[in-house]
Order: structure tokens, then sequence, then C-alpha cells
């Protein structure tokens, strides 16, 4: 039961990742520091709707 999700940067928002969730098992958004490319620096990135 994995759902897709986009994780959105913080800073610039723009929307550069997409990944696959279990819904089940996690039920709160998910938050990575993941590298942005806009950005240019390591940011954290959050699940949008």
């Amino acid at each position: 039961m994995q759902e897709k999700i986009i994780l959105t940067c913080t800073q610039c928002l723009s929307r550069n990742y997409t990944t696959y969730k279990n819904k089940n098992t996690h039920s709160t958004r998910m938050e990575l520091k993941k590298f942005c490319p806009k950005c240019n620096c390591h940011t954290i990135h959050k699940e949008t709707k």
C-alpha cells in the first residue's frame, strides 16, 4: 500500500523529488534533508499534499 508523494523545499518552495511512502506505517508527513538544485545547498524537504 505505497503511495507516491512529492517533496518540496522549505526555502524556495520548488518541488524537487518524488518518492514512495507506506501510509499504514508512516502516518505523519515526511521531512528529509536533501540537496536542492535551485538553492544549491542541502535543505529540509517536506511532503506536500
